[in-house]
């Protein structure tokens, strides 16, 4: 990449704030922080703080993380498409791997991206 400093800062707070709505729209509610960082130079990590919902959060209260944990996947699957589409518009790379975590007990959702490496294909 050959940016000045000053894009990827303001393309990492673009790819947060995306995920943010992304949250929003998907679950009513969206992150009331969250953070963006490349981790090398094809993989990009995006951390959503408070991220559950008041009911998610009564859920883990009782014990019930793994069921949350597992909703959150599968609605993290359903969505995937929405989430690509929306990096690959901002970081303009095409994203050759998407994967969510959530931390249910810490309440913290992890949107994790790998694109093609810059030169195509893939790293080994």
């Amino acid at each position: 990449m050959t940016e000045t400093a000053q894009q990827p800062v303001s393309m990492l707070a673009a790819v947060s704030n995306a995920m943010v709505a992304l949250h929003k729209e998907q679950f009513g509610r969206g992150p009331t922080n969250a953070r963006s960082n490349f981790a090398g130079p094809d993989a990009l990590v995006c951390v959503l703080d408070d991220a559950l919902l008041p009911a998610e959060r009564k859920m883990v209260d009782m014990g019930e993380h793994h069921r949350v944990r597992e909703t959150r996947s599968a609605f993290q699957v359903a969505a995937a498409d929405d989430f690509v589409r929306a990096v690959e518009q901002i970081v303009q790379r095409k994203v050759r791997a998407f994967a969510s975590a959530t931390d249910a007990i810490n309440n913290v959702v992890f949107e994790n991206f790998v694109f093609e490496s810059e030169g195509g294909g893939t790293r080994r």
